[in-house]
């Protein structure tokens, strides 16, 4: 069965501690399009998702644990989209060029395996992990 039917957006609601760093953060460095705001959250065009940012006084996101995931860490939980392979080198290079600093800086995991694909986590000013991944055959995203 192909993954490439177009897909409802998704919305996701994120806790975040200082909601001007999250606005810096997802806007200026990630560069996502602002959508309306309040004082305490910002709505975040990611790439036709809607992401929202919540102001939370005092919070920091926890980590639950990690996975052991193709010779690198994991964190879990995180969160994140598929990308074309194209978008993502553009997301990999802006992060970089900004000075991300990388949890697993991007790379390409199971290579030559099922399910091969490029792959990169960071966290955003409150801790939230974030993975981006991208395959170069969108029908390998439920590889077995």
């Amino acid at each position: 069965m192909s993954t490439q039917a177009v897909l409802p957006p998704f919305h996701l609601a994120i806790p975040v501690g200082d909601i001007d760093a999250a606005r810096a953060f997802y806007g200026d460095v990630m560069g996502f399009g602002r959508g309306r705001s309040d004082e305490r959250w910002t709505d975040w065009n990611v790439d036709g998702h809607q992401v929202v940012t919540h102001m939370v006084d005092d919070y920091t996101a926890p980590v639950a644990g990690h996975n052991f995931v193709d010779g690198h860490q994991v964190p879990v939980p995180h969160f994140g989209l598929v990308l074309s392979v194209e978008r993502f080198q553009e997301l990999a290079s802006r992060m970089t060029e900004r000075g991300t600093d990388f949890v697993i800086k991007p790379y390409v995991r199971f290579q030559g395996e099922p399910g091969e694909q490029w792959t990169m986590f960071f966290l955003d000013p409150s801790g939230n992990a974030m993975e981006f991944k991208a395959f170069a055959d969108l029908d390998q995203l439920f590889a077995v």
